[in-house]
């Protein structure tokens, strides 16, 4: 039977978000995975350590999966991927460092042995199925970023992934603008594009204007040297390094996920650092403070990182001192201002020179602006666009630049995650939805985090919470010990004794409202409780805190 040229398109994370970006794709009986990512919480996810997709819809398809397909190595394309192993076992394809880095992740969760990894170069085409994927050479703020070309029966799928265009990139290797060029001759059905700095006019400076920023910096300099950055971004710890050498300092790293990517960075031969150049963080103290560099995690603010611990004194081997300079390399991903600016106030309070990226040109962006986007618009010339990667005004914003190189506004898709794109030669439509949404990383626990959980969370941390605990005669309903009040997070019972004794009176007459004890309703007996003590604080205090009563059945 022959099969339906159709191609399928189902975003389950990265539109109306920053992060958290996986794109499904199905032929046929053929599904793939691009990409696997996580998001950082905001401040409202308590005690939530990351969110990945909702992958009801890939379990249900399990076996249909090709394999995951990865752009790059950053968090955000990555990050979920041990998580997902853990529910179906399937093939991975990256380039050598994004491949390097995950190592690092599935060794850690005790995937890696189990876990088959394959290594493309840029320029190389493999099968999976009825795609045949194509990586084409791209530059991001992370080395061996690749584009992704699906060629199909229905038609060639391009997708960016995260890039820029530089025409001087620290490994001398540009983005390969000549073979989007081809595709875009040849025919090219939809493109997928970035669009996180859509609202940006002009071009992304190249890399190598922030390892002038360092040059200068460094010269003449005669305090220790701090420098934040995001570890993945080899480049710029490479042009860090570089400035050290420069200017005779040794250099020394602090943070594990630094320390992960610099030795699978060095090891693949992604980095050149000479021979006693890099020495132990616990070394420091040998020599002299014009001498040293130490380049650090922590550049968003991270509350465990690094660079958060020294601003706090808590480093257990490094500690920011008066007159230290401490260069912020990286600027905030959207949500993260409030943590960075906290980290600056606290290390100017230590009385540390802080630069960063608003004063200094510490910091370029790995990700194309404007005109960048309308020049892959222009050489791709897909017959149907989706802008992806980006809150809804990131991909508003896209939308316009397509519209202003002449796309059709009928051709240009603002999808949801979750919904069902269905492309052929000559149509595109939204066929459907299916389950999609955030799954919550807590601990060792994966989605047992829920909305119900985290609501109680917010409560508790927002007013508290009252524990009422007594035992009752199971046979005459009498009150046989307590009530006894706790209290966390709401008062501090010593210096409110008045008001808990308030309390305990109506929890007290709460339980004697229910008779003679013939017959308990202990759900009822409790949400009285609940009620009565809950009713009374509020008139007494315009505060709700939780209120937990403990009924001990004798």
């Amino acid at each position: 039977m022959r099969k339906s040229k159709k191609i399928k398109i189902v975003p389950l994370g990265g539109l109306d978000e920053i992060g958290k970006n996986l794109t499904v794709f199905e032929y046929g009986s053929d599904l793939l995975i691009l990409d696997c990512g996580m998001a950082f919480p905001d401040e409202e996810l308590l005690g939530v350590d990351c969110v990945i997709p909702d992958i009801t819809y890939l379990q249900k398809h399990r076996a249909r999966i090709r394999g995951i397909v990865l752009t790059h190595g950053h968090e955000d394309h990555i990050g979920a991927i041990p998580y997902v192993l853990k529910q179906f076992n399937v093939p991975v394809f990256g380039t050598r460092l994004t491949l390097g880095i995950l190592k690092n992740k599935l060794k850690e969760h005790g995937l890696l042995n189990s876990t088959k990894l394959h290594t493309i170069n840029p320029g190389e085409v493999f099968s999976l199925g009825d795609f045949k994927v194509e990586y084409i050479r791209s530059n991001h703020s992370i080395a061996d970023a690749v584009a992704v070309a699906l060629h199909t029966p229905a038609g060639v799928i391009l997708h960016t992934g995260d890039f820029k265009i530089d025409a001087t990139p620290i490994d001398g290797e540009m983005m390969d603008l000549a073979r989007i060029g081809e595709l875009g001759k040849e025919g090219i059905l939809a493109l997928m594009s970035d669009s996180t700095n859509a609202e940006r006019p002009g071009f992304t400076m190249s890399e190598r204007t922030v390892g002038k920023t360092f040059d200068h910096l460094f010269e003449g300099c005669t305090q220790r040297i701090f420098v934040a950055t995001f570890a993945s971004n080899i480049h710029r710890v490479q042009q860090i390094i570089n400035s050290a050498i420069k200017y005779g300092r040794k250099v020394a790293v602090s943070g594990r996920s630094m320390e992960n990517v610099l030795n699978a960075a060095i090891e693949l031969g992604y980095m050149k650092i000479p021979k006693n150049t890099l020495i132990s963080i616990d070394d420091i103290g040998r020599y002299a403070k014009d001498k040293l560099v130490i380049i650090t995690t922590g550049s968003q603010g991270e509350p465990m990182s690094s660079l958060t611990r020294m601003a706090h004194s808590g480093h257990k081997k490094v500690n920011i001192e008066p007159n230290d300079l401490v260069i912020i390399s990286a600027s905030p991903i959207p949500g993260n201002e409030k943590p960075i600016g906290n980290v600056i106030n606290d290390l100017l309070k230590l009385r540390a020179d802080v630069v960063y990226d608003r004063s200094e040109d510490v910091h370029v962006s790995g990700h194309a602006c404007q005109e960048e986007l309308k020049l892959i618009l222009a050489l791709a010339k897909p017959k149907y666009f989706i802008p992806v990667h980006g809150e809804f005004k990131h991909l508003t914003a896209h939308k316009k630049l397509a519209l202003m190189v002449g796309m059709k506004p009928k051709n240009i898709f603002m999808l949801k995650i979750g919904d069902v794109l269905e492309i052929t030669q000559t149509t595109a439509k939204v066929i459907g939805s299916v389950p999609a949404g955030e799954v919550y990383v807590d601990g060792l626990g994966v989605g047992d985090v829920g909305n119900i959980v985290l609501r109680d969370r917010r409560h508790l941390a927002e007013d508290g919470i009252i524990i009422v605990v007594f035992a009752i005669d199971s046979a005459s309903g009498t009150i046989v010990a307590g009530p006894d009040i706790i209290s966390r997070g709401f008062v501090y019972v010593r210096e409110a004794e008045d008001l808990m004794d308030s309390v305990r009176n109506v929890a007290k007459n709460s339980v004697e409202k229910l008779g003679d004890g013939s017959y308990i309703d202990w759900t009822n007996l409790k949400n009285n409780v609940k009620n009565d003590v809950g009713t009374f604080l509020l008139n007494k205090t315009k505060r709700r805190p939780m209120i937990l009563p403990i009924i001990q059945e004798i």
